[in-house]
């Protein structure tokens, strides 16, 4: 019997990058505690976007045993498509999603980028 933890469980980890491997090149350093609570509230944030999210995470049932911090990197990625979805469901029009996901995205990353 599968329950509902077992259904929804997080599959896609990002396990399929070949690119460097090095954990500590360019990362903040924290600890995982740190990085749990970041994958924490990425997580919350996504939820708040749609319904049905997996639910894994280190400390959770079913835990699939890959660290918080790579939590992080894959609850982002899940917010950062689900934000992208509202983007193209909420615009009035193609070209409206087009400028909100392209120029206004990227200056608004341009300004968190500068303000870290």
């Amino acid at each position: 019997m599968t329950t509902h933890w077992q259904e929804h469980a997080m599959t896609d980890h990002g396990d399929d990058y070949d690119g460097p491997t090095d954990p500590d090149a360019g990362a903040p350093v924290r600890s995982d505690e740190e990085w749990a609570q970041i994958a924490g509230y990425t997580r919350h944030a996504a939820n708040k976007l749609g319904d049905d999210l997996p639910l894994c995470l280190p400390g959770e049932p079913d835990e699939c045993g890959r660290g918080p911090q790579q939590h992080v990197l894959a609850w982002a990625a899940e917010l950062k498509a689900r934000a992208h979805h509202l983007i193209e469901t909420s615009a009035p029009s193609e070209a409206r999603a087009a400028h909100v996901a392209g120029p206004l995205y990227r200056r608004r990353l341009e300004e968190l980028r500068e303000r870290t």
